[in-house]
């Protein structure tokens, strides 16, 4: 993994032109400072841009629109060259977002456009509220978790870490989606279980039950993409990558995606069964591996049941804009599951869940084979445990 890191390290992601769409596009922040009600009549005779797109074929649409009352915006640029900058946007009433006063939002700038077009505002400044709640996360996750708390949030800040400077550089410098997906996974596997659980045979375990897994998810993954012909181009932002990067492999990427999402579960589980099988020892150190494999077993029957249905539901739910749509349209299961869209995520839950199921009997034996070995239970007789004073007496009487 060490060699890998450092033959694939990046020297940086590779520069291109701005496209000027979707995320792609210079932004700067702003404020929203003035918000007047006019007629929408009066607004489109004037020939001012509204914001949002409009289609000439909705006619009905467009006639209520110019019979209502519409929001004259005057916004204020913060940050960039042109700073204290104002431009205007009409707000139709029928846009879903309306544009408040004294509301803070993110302004797209086009340098290319006419000088009253080159600003034009495109979503909300939603980052006090989503720094709030990581702030909230944060602290219930030490308060519960006290220090054992504090070092999984330092894991997970390096984990983003690897992911931002090596994973993604490194995928558009062109490496091997897969490749690189497996050493990113692997140091972010290792430097979260021992940085949370610590240096001991019960972590080393652990790590190589989820080593395994994502082998297996890897090699399954791999072979069903190829089979089931899935590009791992099926919407804009892929379409955006391809387009700017035509060298990277975006099945390669899907790929990627899908080893790196199973991961986080993959800790879950094998860090459960491993230490079930250690508690499991503590509390009877008398039963041999196999008896701690079949309790073990037991407990990972209960985690599989849970976890498949966290990972299927958890996709279902990213997705369910999508299945709405094929609800919408009155699409047979066979339809809907057969598209490229669908397909993608029928596969990514399928073959993670797989990995997931596999995990739990292989990181049972494991652990049931290493504790039996590195704590050893006491003798027995008849199934009897032996005090360990009475065994020293019987090595002296010989």
């Amino acid at each position: 993994m060490a060699v890998g890191l450092v033959v694939l390290w990046p020297g940086g992601a590779p520069a291109h032109e701005r496209t000027g769409v979707g995320f792609d596009r210079q932004t700067q922040q702003a404020t929203v400072t003035k918000v007047v009600s006019v007629s929408c009549k009066s607004v489109n005779a004037s020939g001012e841009t509204p914001t949002g797109n409009t289609s000439t074929a909705e006619g009905s649409s467009a006639q209520q629109q110019a019979s209502g009352t519409c929001k004259k915006a005057t916004i204020r640029v913060d940050t960039g060259k042109d700073k204290g900058r104002t431009f205007t946007e009409i707000v139709q009433p029928d846009q879903p977002r309306q544009l408040n006063e004294g509301e803070k939002v993110v302004a797209a700038y086009e340098p290319s456009a006419p000088k009253d077009l080159q600003y034009s505002v495109t979503d909300v400044n939603r980052r006090f509220p989503m720094a709030l709640l990581a702030g909230i996360f944060a602290l219930a996750v030490v308060v519960v978790g006290r220090m054992r708390g504090l070092m999984a949030l330092i894991a997970l800040a390096v984990s983003f870490m690897v992911l931002t400077f090596f994973i993604l550089p490194a995928i558009l410098q062109g490496s091997n989606p897969l490749l690189v997906a497996v050493i990113g996974a692997s140091a972010i596997m290792l430097i979260a279980l021992y940085m949370c659980h610590g240096l001991s045979a019960r972590t080393s375990v652990a790590v190589l039950g989820t080593l395994l897994s994502l082998v297996l998810i890897g090699l399954l993954g791999s072979e069903f993409i190829s089979w089931a012909a899935l590009t791992g181009n099926t919407d804009d932002n892929t379409g955006l990558i391809h387009g700017l990067y035509p060298s990277i492999d975006m099945s390669g990427l899907l790929l990627a995606g899908v080893i790196i999402g199973s991961l986080g579960v993959l800790d879950d589980v094998t860090v459960t069964q491993t230490s079930a099988v250690w508690e499991l020892h503590e509390a009877n150190p008398s039963m041999g591996w196999r008896g701690l494999y079949r309790a073990g077993i037991r407990i990972g029957r209960d985690h599989i049941a849970s976890v498949v249905n966290t990972l299927v539901l958890a996709y279902a739910g990213a997705a369910l804009p999508l299945l709405l749509l094929f609800s919408i349209a009155q699409s047979g299961v066979g339809t809907v599951a057969n598209s490229e869209l669908v397909a993608e995520e029928v596969v990514r839950t399928l073959v993670g869940s797989i990995g997931l199921v596999a995990s739990v009997p292989v990181t049972t034996l494991l652990a049931a084979l290493v504790v039996a070995a590195d704590r050893p239970g006491p003798a027995t007789v008849g199934g009897t445990p032996v005090p360990a004073r009475t065994r020293r007496g019987r090595r002296r009487k010989r």
